[in-house]
This record gives structure tokens, sequence and C-alpha cells, in this order.
């Protein structure tokens, strides 16, 4: 099975993702040809060598037009979903983005609907997002594994003041992860890195065995000295089994005072969302009324999310999850 291994000894960011991959294989022309399909105007990306502590390494720079505007969720989700992207790509991406906005909405106690971009920052984390969707893509990844995280630690100053490392959105994002600070002071983690990383990402420990084809150093804006500032990724084979078990939530409500139309975006959100699957079953309730069983079978990290989505899209009062266990085997197996 090709993986790819994140190996966070630096922490990682949108760009070191990006020029990590370019270094590990993808082909410039080709993911910038790819981001072109976006149909974003005022943007530009290069990818330059450049030296960290010895170690040679791709660096990412992404630059923008400053126009101070505010774009929402939606906003980027309709550009992904009107680009000329693949499907698969449109939906990592999509994944990753509602993924950042859940955290933002968490830490500022704000509806998904109500977080907004800086125009900047907007054009940035989709240009890094999309791309790392698309470099996944190209290189034909399976499977993601990543190393704990180095987070680093002090304090950084962002536009409401002064605030602990790992910022808040950073720290939602990496909820029941392993990471650990570091013995240098600075902010390691970005809100796209951590997005990305955990997104893809089901498992998070040392590296696996594998047959490494390809590696690659993304480098991060600083060079501080005393350590090169990257983040690397070995791209390779990993022992390949006929049959994947994985441990899964199912969550449930039965409905029975909802408009049969209202089902449909319902479970349109559902998958927006990240859901491995959502179904209906047509079910005969109590003083035999005619209902609906709504079922979304998902990664047990993602249950809020969830369950806050069916609070806020239907008209249930109550859900219900469990633990099931899935058995896979590869497609090409099939």
């Amino acid at each position: 099975m090709k993986t790819l291994y994140f190996d966070c000894f630096a922490g990682a960011s949108g760009d070191m993702i990006l020029g990590a991959l370019v270094a590990a294989g993808v082909e410039p022309r080709a993911l910038i040809d790819q981001l072109q399909l976006l149909g974003l105007a005022g943007w530009k990306i290069d990818f330059e060598t450049v030296d960290r502590s010895g170690i040679s390494a791709t660096y990412a720079r992404v630059q923008t037009a400053h126009e101070h505007k505010h774009r929402h969720l939606n906003d980027i989700l309709k550009i992904i979903y009107q680009s000329q992207l693949k499907q698969s790509v449109k939906e990592q991406a999509v994944l990753i983005f509602s993924r950042l906005a859940e955290a933002e909405s968490r830490v500022h106690n704000e509806p998904v609907e109500k977080i907004h971009f800086h125009e900047v920052g907007a054009i940035d984390a989709i240009i890094d997002v999309c791309g790392a969707a698309i470099g996944f893509e190209l290189l034909g990844i399976e499977h993601f594994i990543s190393s704990p995280l180095r987070v680093g630690f002090g304090m950084a100053r962002m536009a409401h003041g002064r605030f602990p490392i790992p910022p808040p959105a950073v720290a939602e994002l990496l909820r029941d992860k392993p990471i650990y600070a570091g013995d240098v002071e600075g902010e390691f983690v970005t809100p796209t890195g951590a997005a990305i990383i955990t997104s893809v990402c089901e498992r998070f420990e040392n590296i696996p065995p594998m047959k490494i084809s390809g590696t690659g150093y993304g480098a991060g804006s600083r060079d501080p000295g005393g350590f090169p500032n990257a983040l690397r990724v070995l791209v390779g084979e990993t022992e390949t089994v006929a049959n994947t078990d994985e441990i899964l939530l199912m969550i449930e409500t039965n409905i029975d005072d909802m408009s049969p139309q209202l089902f449909g975006y319902v479970m349109d959100r559902a998958f927006e969302l990240g859901a491995l699957d959502c179904y209906l079953t047509q079910t005969q309730m109590k003083k035999n009324r005619p209902g609906s069983l709504i079922s979304i079978l998902c990664r047990p990290r993602d249950r809020e999310k969830f369950l806050e989505m069916l609070f806020a899209e239907t008209t249930t009062i109550g859900a219900r999850s469990y633990e099931v266990q899935r058995r896979s085997i590869r497609r090409d197996r099939c």
C-alpha cells in the first residue's frame, strides 16, 4: 500500500507540506496546472531550493494580491465545487476546510457559517489545502501516517493579542492527537498544517516498517539554525493486507416530524463533513407513525461535529452512537 509518512520534527504548515510533496516527487508544473483549475485570480506560487541547517529543502512561496475582503466557509466551498478539479481532490479539500472552520467555530463560539477568512489568508489556505490534495493524488497515496507533532511553546501575537502556543485553533485541531513542545520557543504548527494532517492521517506513531521510494523536505519560512526547520515526508510501500479491520462509529436518530424534502440536504451535509457512509431507512414508529432512521458512519474522532450537524439541521432532539467494526479489502482485490 503506497503510504506517506509525515515526520513533524519541526512542526507543519501548509507551505511546508506543499514544499515536501514537490521535493518528494510531485512535478511543480503539473501541480500548478491543476491549481489553475480552481479559476482563482491573484495568486502565484514558486518553489525554491533552500538550505535548512545543511539540509536541502523546498520552500513553497505563495504570493497573493492584498485585498481587504472576507470569505466565509461557504464561499470557499463554492470555489472548490465549481472548479474543474477531480472529484476526489474536491472531496478531500472540502473535508479539510470543513474541519478547519469547525475548529474556529468552537474556539470563537460562533456558527460555522459565520466563520470568515481574510481574503489573503483565504487564498493562501485554498492554495495550500487544494495543493496538498492534488499532490497526494499525483503521488498516488493510499494511506497516511504522522509522527507526533512538535508544536513549540511560548506566546504568539495574533489579531486579538498574544495567545499561548499552540494557538487555540491549532489546539482544537490537535485534540486527541500526540503532541510535544520541543526545546525551542516559537510556533511550529499552523492551523492549515494541522487541518491537513489531522484530516488525512488515521495513525500517529513512529515510522512503520516500509520500503521507502522517495523523501522530501518542505522548508519553513524561518531559518533559526541549530536544527532543520522543515517537514520531512517519506513515501513508500507498507505491508499490504487483504483485509483491514477498523473501529468506526455509527450515529443514528429517528425522525417522524420533518419534511421528506430535507433529508437529501442532511445527507449531503453529512458527506461534506466527511461521513464514510450515510443512509436513510424507513421505519414504523410509536403509534404506527411512519418515520425515517438517519444512519451516519464516521470516524470516532468526528462524533461531535456530526451530532452538532444533526441537532442544527434536523428536528431531532436526541441521537445515539455506538462503535462498529468494519472489515474492508483493497479495491484492487475486489
